[in-house]
């Protein structure tokens, strides 16, 4: 964005077996879907610390990238750290609430770089 350094790099979060499980989800969607998503997360690269409507808090250390696509509603779980955007859990949106199981996973992520 006109030259700026980012604030945060961007990280996926990895496996022990080496898998990137939000690289894995981005790569599986349309073009276009995978476009405006990264496009949410370089706003929150070079615009953090930000709020609604594109980041919301959802826990200690865990936030959500929020992605209107054309049809449908995307959400990618990250934390911070050490200037760091750590990628944690991309999920379709399917109701109001954040569903436990996909929050459940981040935080079990998250976890696992403690």
């Amino acid at each position: 964005m006109n030259g700026q350094e980012p604030i945060l790099s961007v990280a996926f979060f990895r496996t022990e077996t080496g898998r990137e499980p939000v690289r894995e989800w981005l790569k599986s969607l349309p073009r276009n879907e995978r476009r405006v998503i990264g496009e949410d997360i370089k706003t929150v690269q070079f615009g953090w610390p930000l709020g609604m409507p594109v980041v919301r808090k959802l826990d200690r250390d865990l936030w959500e990238v929020r992605s209107r696509l054309p049809t449908r509603i995307a959400r990618v779980i990250f934390t911070t750290g050490e200037g760091r955007m750590i990628l944690l859990h991309g999920f379709m949106k399917k109701s109001q609430h954040t569903p436990r199981e996909d929050l459940e996973l981040a935080k079990s992520r998250l976890y696992l770089l403690t």
